[in-house]
């Protein structure tokens, strides 16, 4: 909870938002999901791989010729997730990924014992991936484009 105003360059989340057509996105919509900003960086590689226009700060727009792109990248991260076995594993993994290191100092604020339960939060992270393909499985069932967002 924050208590005080901030402007625009406080945000932190990026938007996964399903609603919109080929050339416009509502953003901020009811049926979108949201993921932190240090969470969604451990992920960014993906994106960026399949979508050489991919923006943080604007609109992405992943349609039908991107969207199994997308899905290939994030199902072969899950594989690499999947492939931890220890605590040395999940920090060295997450090191090698671009903003890793923010990612695991913002976990330490969060659970200063979060080494003492690593595998809670590569379960966590494991479904999240998940949930991530499950969304980009829905706009191809429904011939539905994926923006993505941050902010």
């Amino acid at each position: 909870m924050r208590l005080e105003f901030f402007g625009i360059d406080k945000l932190n989340f990026v938007e996964f938002n399903i609603t919109g057509d080929d050339l416009n996105c509502p953003r901020l919509n009811d049926e979108s999901r949201y993921i932190n900003s240090e969470v969604f960086n451990l992920f960014v590689h993906c994106f960026e791989k399949s979508n050489e226009l991919y923006e943080y700060f604007e609109p992405s727009k992943y349609n039908s010729r991107k969207i199994i792109v997308l899905k290939n990248e994030l199902v072969i991260n899950l594989e690499k997730w999947e492939e931890i076995k220890s605590s040395n594993d999940f920090v060295n993994f997450i090191e090698t990924i671009f903003l890793g290191k923010a990612f695991l100092i913002e976990l330490e604020k969060m659970d200063t014992d979060w080494t003492e339960h690593w595998e809670l939060y590569l379960s966590l992270l494991k479904e999240i991936n998940r949930e991530m393909i499950a969304i980009i499985d829905k706009c191809i069932d429904e011939s539905r484009i994926l923006w993505v967002i941050g902010y």
